[in-house]
């Protein structure tokens, strides 16, 4: 998986929001400065995850943004798929809707399984959990120790 800026900041951006106290609009400079993210870039991305429902927004002097739902219900791939689309996509397709023949044909299969596994983690982890610095027990022990895990 190749994590895009537009994603990364994202996220970061979500991060923010759910560690802002609850019910306190987030100037869109502020997430800016806090995550070294071009305001512009910034702005376009809140845009995204707003149409998304993940992001309200208000104008004005007391105007900003916050999360639309609890950040506890907010998973990372919702984040991404608001910004970037499909988690992981064949050209532009789902791994499901690609066909290959030949000594290629199951490597159908090794694009879905890519995808579930990126899906695992991805849904698993929200903006609360990475906010609050604290991952689900199976994510904080695969990224501690990667080369332990074994497919079964």
């Amino acid at each position: 998986m190749r994590v895009t800026a537009k994603v990364d900041y994202a996220v970061r951006a979500g991060v923010e929001l759910a560690a802002a106290s609850p019910g306190a609009p987030v100037k869109g400079d502020r997430i800016a400065e806090a995550q070294a993210i071009p305001l512009k870039f910034l702005e376009n991305i809140l845009l995204e995850l707003k149409h998304a429902g993940l992001v309200q927004s208000q104008r004005g002097a007391e105007g900003g943004y916050w999360l639309a739902r609890p950040p506890e219900e907010i998973s990372l791939a919702e984040v991404i798929r608001a910004v970037e689309g499909p988690i992981a996509n064949v050209r532009g397709q789902r791994p499901e809707q690609v066909e290959y023949g030949g000594a290629s044909t199951q490597l159908r299969e090794v694009w879905i399984a890519v995808r579930a596994n990126l899906r695992a983690v991805l849904e698993h982890v929200t903006l609360a959990d990475v906010a609050g610095g604290r991952l689900p027990d199976e994510i904080a022990q695969l990224a501690s120790d990667p080369e332990a895990w074994q497919p079964h």
